[in-house]
């Protein structure tokens, strides 16, 4: 889960101990405090700021400093009291230009007038056209933080993108249409750079991997699995395309990738599924049959939750019990495996969708809560799907093992999935066959913020 640097500026006119009409300071230090003290509770790294701002001057100069350094990912301004919004409306705007998030927050309360001073600032930034969020909600409620770090996260996140790159090995798979990209489209709304490059390269890196190479790959993989790794050439060229997928990622300096593994590289070579299973598990954000929507939705999920996640077909939909069975071609990471069926390995299994064949993973990914998610286009504007779902296994070995029967292919990656939403809905809104599994409850509002930080439609389901 990202660190956000959140900065945290006090605004009001009614400042420096100024006392209202019966006595009483305007701006209340115990609520500044402990609302500085829950921001920095969510995980967030806070950046202090001394004093409260209202003149131009001030502003110019408080917010104008934060706007320009680079360890700075979001502004909360926090309505001391009232402000006239004029004075810091110029400097607000300079700040947003920068990339960086902007967050009002007005905690309730009556003395004071922290929500006059929260209102005017919000209407007068909607006026003017400056993005931002605004939160109404007292600092010990766990909505009103939720809905403050959900953004803070999600501004750290699209900084973080903004100057990445992304690389492409490959064309087109599979005649995918809905995971094509505008590479000039994804620099404008993103920031991402796409970068593509041939598979020769890719394998001739994998032809040049030695023995000893190998072997220390192999001592690596083992723990990871409940069964052997294979021996032979089909699982030694498995490994070999996962070395060098390292190693091209490490020299063309790629922060997550996308290949097109079938036709081509599945064909000539080996399948991809065991490397992307790997290259997940190692932490790095990708994608199978050049998909560009997956691999950001994969780049997203696990940002935001730190661990791997499964991108696989949405293979079935129950939609009596809301149930959704995802199954991949073999590509998912073995942390994600359960505890009826641990990470074990299969061949790949389809020779008209790769005949040089491959080792792939066989699991069932483990309970918890989570998100379904995948980014796509509408018409050329870009829009993600998000909702809420629990992953479940099946009661028994017994009644796992009748349940995989069901695809024809048992032994490719499984998940269970149960959709926390209106399932026609999600059926309509769906844009691929892909759908992406994240785990951890808060991925709902983390996604719901980036797209409010980008700029891009949500299917919140």
């Amino acid at each position: 889960m990202p660190k956000p640097s959140v900065a945290f500026v006090v605004y009001g006119v009614h400042k420096d101990g100024l006392l209202d009409p019966q006595g009483r300071p305007f701006i209340d230090d115990s609520v500044i405090e402990a609302s500085r003290a829950a921001l920095a509770s969510t995980g967030a790294e806070v950046i202090e700021h001394p004093g409260v701002i209202a003149s131009r001057e001030e502003a110019r100069s408080s917010i104008g400093e934060l706007a320009i350094r680079d360890d700075v990912d979001a502004v909360v301004l926090f309505s001391g009291t009232w402000v006239w919004a004029a004075h810091l409306v110029a400097a607000v705007r300079k700040l947003a230009r920068t990339g960086k998030g902007v967050l009002l927050w007005t905690h309730p309360g009556s003395q004071g007038w922290r929500p006059v001073g929260g209102f005017v600032m919000h209407g007068a930034l909607d006026e003017v056209g400056i993005p931002h969020r605004f939160v109404y909600g007292a600092a010990g409620d766990p909505t009103t933080m939720r809905h403050i770090s959900s953004f803070c996260r999600a501004s750290a996140v699209a900084r973080r993108l903004d100057g990445a790159t992304l690389g492409a090995i490959g064309g087109r798979g599979m005649g995918q249409t809905c995971g094509v990209a505008d590479p000039s489209q994804w620099m404008r709304v993103f920031g991402i750079d796409i970068d593509s490059r041939d598979t020769t390269a890719l394998v001739r890196l994998a032809e040049g991997v030695t023995g000893e190479e190998l072997g220390a790959a192999r001592a690596r993989i083992q723990p990871l699995f409940a069964a052997p790794v294979p021996a032979g050439v089909t699982a030694d060229r498995s490994i070999r395309l996962y070395l060098a997928l390292k190693k091209l990622i490490a020299q063309e300096r790629w922060d997550f990738y996308t290949i097109q593994s079938f036709p081509g590289l599945g064909d000539d070579y080996s399948a991809t599924c065991f490397a992307q299973s790997m290259m997940i598990e190692d932490g790095v954000a990708t994608s199978t049959l050049s998909d560009f929507n997956t691999a950001l939705t994969v780049k997203l999920l696990m940002e935001f939750s730190g661990q791997g996640v499964y991108y696989g077909d949405l293979q079935h939909v129950d939609q009596r019990r809301r149930e959704i069975k995802i199954i991949g071609d073999g590509a998912c990471p073995p942390s994600l495996a359960g505890a009826l069926e641990p990470a074990t390995f299969a061949e790949h299994g389809i020779p008209t969708e790769g005949a040089a064949g491959g080792i792939s993973v066989q699991l069932t990914c483990r309970a918890g809560e989570g998100v379904l998610a995948r980014l796509g286009r509408h018409n050329g504007q870009f829009e993600m799907v998000i909702a809420r779902c629990s992953v479940f296994e099946p009661e028994t070995r017994e009644e796992l093992w009748r349940r995989k029967q069901e695809s024809g292919i048992p032994f490719w990656p499984h998940a269970f999935v149960t959709a926390e939403c209106d399932i026609d809905a999600l059926l309509q809104a769906w844009s691929n066959e892909y759908a992406v599994l994240g785990y951890g409850a808060h991925l709902y509002d983390d996604l719901l913020a980036f797209c409010e930080v980008t700029g891009i439609k949500a299917c919140a389901l």
